[in-house]
């Protein structure tokens, strides 16, 4: 039985580092790439174990010789502009639809889904002519609003299956004890549903992170880049430097997945703090 029970730890444990291994991979590869000459990588000649001593510099030369590390301040700004005012705008939105009862309803909620039917390339024009009369291009605020138009429809849909699972008696509880509706929605429902805030979090800062096709066209400013707008500057006409081009993917991933650890720690914790609150 003892022996039975060791070899399931141990063959846990090796599917555990076999995946972990698939799943880093893709990271180690491109650091690989990244410390590896751009003359050596077109001969085909990229080993699987690359001279580590390069790492200084191969980043150094990326933070130096372009403003990346700016384009990646604003891809910050926009990924948390996006992230809360999506976050904010969800969770009323996402209550509403669930607790109350009003004419139009039905329509609106269609209308939050049918916003994902179209796809962002025919909207461009349109949001082209519509930011040019606002004066909002080149501006990071504007690349932000239409982010947020674009996450928010997805995150209330999320909301609003958690906050149909949270018994209403716990509301009127609140409600007797002199709690308002934005109270009993921030102290009460907000806690129970944090692994779906979590989870709404992660889908809208990723797409502010990753936004390429708005920044592109609503961004002329070379100063006002986002970091997926200059990677892609990276790739020239005649001739591209993978090593720099990697150098920047790297440091374009990390700050995602650090969010994402630090954000599946959340849900984890949401979990435990909504099952003790429920």
């Amino acid at each position: 039985m003892i022996l039975r029970r060791h070899l399931s730890i141990t063959a846990r444990l090796l599917l555990a580092t076999l995946l972990a291994a698939l799943a880093g991979f893709p990271l180690y590869w491109m650091l690989a790439t990244a410390i590896t000459p751009s003359s050596q990588l077109f001969n085909g000649a990229q080993p699987l174990i690359p001279d580590f001593t390069r790492i200084p510099n191969a980043f150094q030369a990326l933070a130096g010789g372009t403003p990346f590390l700016r384009w990646m301040t604003n891809s910050g700004i926009v990924a948390g502009g996006t992230t809360i005012f999506s976050l904010l705008l969800a969770t009323l939105a996402a209550y509403a639809l669930s607790r109350y009862r009003f004419r139009g309803k039905g329509l609106i909620g269609f209308g939050f889904f049918a916003t994902q039917m179209l796809p962002e390339a025919l909207l461009v024009v349109p949001m082209y002519s519509l930011f040019m009369s606002l004066g909002l291009l080149n501006q990071l605020h504007g690349l932000i609003m239409v982010d947020t138009a674009i996450a928010t429809p997805v995150a209330t849909w999320v909301l609003k299956a958690a906050i149909d699972t949270v018994p209403y008696e716990i509301e009127e509880a609140g409600l007797l004890d002199g709690c308002g509706p934005l109270r009993v929605l921030g102290r009460i429902v907000v806690p129970i549903i944090a692994p779906s805030l979590a989870a709404a979090g992660v889908i809208c800062f990723f797409d502010g992170w990753g936004e390429y096709l708005f920044a592109t066209t609503f961004i002329e400013d070379k100063s006002r880049w986002v970091a997926s707008t200059g990677l892609a500057s990276f790739i020239g006409e005649f001739e591209t430097p993978l090593d720099l081009v990697f150098s920047a993917a790297l440091i374009f991933t990390i700050p995602a997945i650090i969010f994402f650890v630090i954000v599946q720690r959340r849900i984890v914790s949401g979990l435990a703090a909504g099952s003790v609150k429920g």
